[in-house]
């Protein structure tokens, strides 16, 4: 079905409850629905929002267009956790109610000020010529949850050289300043980041753009983010338009890290080292991070991807967030572990310990539709070996290590159903390693794959028949093989 303009910015309050009802009840009889993903209840998720610790819990705000799988007019969608794992459902946060964000609430984060939770957002305006008016705005909630907008935006325009793609305000606080840094795209269709300081989150000044080595890559630099870790400072962003190169940027867009020197904040002079994905599977795009009440850095990502369709469309709803992942900065790499919260989903646990010697094997008790698996392949002499997961004789989704050549490789080439099949069924990195550990989390429709404590995950929705349920290791010479696997509480 192709939506009209008319139809992708109609708004939830315009729709009978008889309808929106019956989009409810089409959306929770699809057999893709995830159980223990935040997902959308109708319609489309994509960014990310606020992910924020306030008033001792966590809130998790997301984009959200309510009446479909397509980009619409947009909302943000509210959940809050005591735990990363368990999400309260809140409802609509923020809708497209003021003249600066009548076309859409678009992507933000938030920040504790005062006793209250400030979130920052871009809210999208269009006149009658549809030509876009972004602003930076701002709302604020206090601890009974009440969210009451600033009245007006509080950076009022893009500075003299950006278009109109300026967007996805990242704040925080250094010593006694805020920061924003905003996405945006200048006049050459060159990607960058610009960035402002205040006192008070309300006046802002604009300091320039952050000056880095990466200048020049994709056209638009969305989602930007920044933290300081181990004495060193890594932005995060999410280009588009960066060109292929080897193995690497192989989707439709980009997500990616720039680790180096803190920013100087007088000039903003990043020195840093070479820009690396966050994540090399199929689906991510726009990561939010969060320093949590223990110190941690957590970050949870959209698991989906831009102007790439969802299998589930055909149900009325599309993509959800990933797990929440710790980011810990070792040298100039960024390992991401998923959150130890994630250990209350555990069930029933079955355990192996064999020897491999060039076989495809199974075990009982390894298999399922959901469920956490760790497997260890050490001692090995072999070219490829690996794992192979929701199998049946004609599905399974492949994940190995090649020795050979040194590389990881996902292959979700006969994984069932998939979208974006024009950017290529596999997707790899370089890889060196004598011994291969993975941690893997299988929901209804996804895989996100933790290699060697965090140094590699390879993420994917994958939308396989329900009868596939197979794991299966596999080696062509000889491998030790511990694996374990538990079952996963809704």
């Amino acid at each position: 079905m192709e939506w009209t303009r008319e139809q992708r910015y109609r708004r939830i309050e315009e729709v009978s409850k008889e309808e929106y009802d019956a989009l409810k009840q089409q959306v929770s009889q699809c057999c893709y629905r995830q159980t223990y993903h935040n997902q959308p209840i109708t319609g489309l998720l994509n960014d990310p929002n606020g992910f924020s610790y306030f008033n001792g819990e966590y809130h998790m705000f997301y984009q959200w267009f309510p009446l479909g799988p397509v980009h619409g007019v947009k909302y943000w969608y509210h959940t809050t956790s005591t735990d990363l794992v368990h999400w309260k459902d809140c409802g609509i946060a923020l809708e497209p109610d003021r003249s600066f964000d009548s076309h859409g609430v678009f992507s933000g984060t938030a920040i504790e000020h005062d006793e209250k939770l400030y979130l920052m957002y871009t809210g999208n305006a269009r006149d009658e010529e549809w030509v876009r008016y972004p602003t930076q705005c701002l709302a604020i909630m206090d601890k009974e949850g009440h969210i009451e907008k600033y009245p007006k935006p509080v950076i009022k325009a893009a500075p003299e050289n950006v278009t109109e793609h300026f967007r996805d305000p990242k704040v925080f606080k250094i010593d006694e300043s805020f920061y924003c840094l905003v996405g945006a795209e200048i006049d050459d269709h060159q990607g960058t980041v610009v960035y402002y300081e205040s006192k008070d989150l309300i006046h802002w000044n604009y300091k320039g753009e952050v000056q880095t080595q990466f200048k020049g890559n994709g056209f638009m630099w969305e989602c930007p983010d920044y933290f300081t870790q181990n004495g060193k400072g890594v932005m995060i962003i999410s280009p588009q338009g960066m060109e292929p190169e080897g193995d690497k940027y192989q989707n439709i867009f980009q997500s990616g890290y720039l680790i180096g020197e803190e920013i100087n904040w007088e000039n903003g002079v990043f020195n840093h080292g070479s820009f690396t994905e966050l994540d090399r599977g199929f689906e991510f795009y726009a990561p939010q991070t969060m320093l949590d009440p223990k110190g941690r850095r957590i970050l949870v990502g959209w698991f989906g991807l831009p102007g790439i369709d969802c299998v589930s469309d055909e149900s009325g709803w599309a993509h959800c967030l990933t797990l929440p992942r710790e980011l810990e900065v070792v040298g100039d790499k960024l390992l991401q572990r998923p959150v130890k919260e994630l250990q209350q989903l555990r069930g029933n646990r079955v355990e192996v310990s064999t020897h491999l010697q060039n076989e495809v094997k199974s075990f009982i008790g390894f298999n399922g539709q959901v469920y956490e698996l760790f497997c260890e392949f050490s001692d090995f002499e072999a070219q490829e070996l690996g794992v192979k997961l929701r199998t049946s004789q004609e599905e399974e989704t492949l994940f190995y290590y090649d020795t050979q050549n040194k590389k990881l490789v996902l292959d979700r080439s006969k994984s069932g159903r998939t979208c974006g099949d024009e950017f290529g069924s596999q997707r790899k990195c370089e890889f060196e390693t004598d011994k291969l550990t993975l941690q893997i989390f299988v929901d209804t429709s996804s895989v996100e794959i933790f290699v060697n404590d965090g140094q590699e995950v390879f993420s994917t929705r994958i939308f396989t028949k329900e009868e596939s349920t197979g794991i299966e290791f596999f080696t062509d010479g000889t491998a030790k093989l511990e694996a374990k696997i538990w079952e996963l509480n809704k």
